[in-house]
């Protein structure tokens, strides 16, 4: 019996090791600060596209809401609102 535990022993050490290892590789995996930082090109150019794409759909809908077609001249348009 002796043998027997003492295997069971070494095999739970085991397991914990490699549970440890498996953890820590998870940590890295997901640690998103050290991903950005890697990346951080392309992330700070990626939110500028985003942001531009997101500022032109809310300017598009609120022309389309409020804006909406006019009786002015374009070339009006664009002074009045350049004064």
């Amino acid at each position: 019996m002796a043998n027997t535990e003492q295997e069971l022993r070494q095999e739970l050490s085991e397991e914990r090791e490699q549970l440890a290892d498996a953890l820590e590789s998870l940590r890295e995996a997901t640690n998103v600060g050290t991903i950005l930082r890697s990346n951080l090109r392309v992330a700070t150019i990626g939110a500028l596209a985003a942001g531009f794409v997101v500022s032109g759909g809310v300017g598009a809908t609120v022309r389309l809401l409020f804006g909406g077609e006019s009786d002015e001249p374009e070339a009006r348009r664009v002074w009045i609102i350049s004064r």
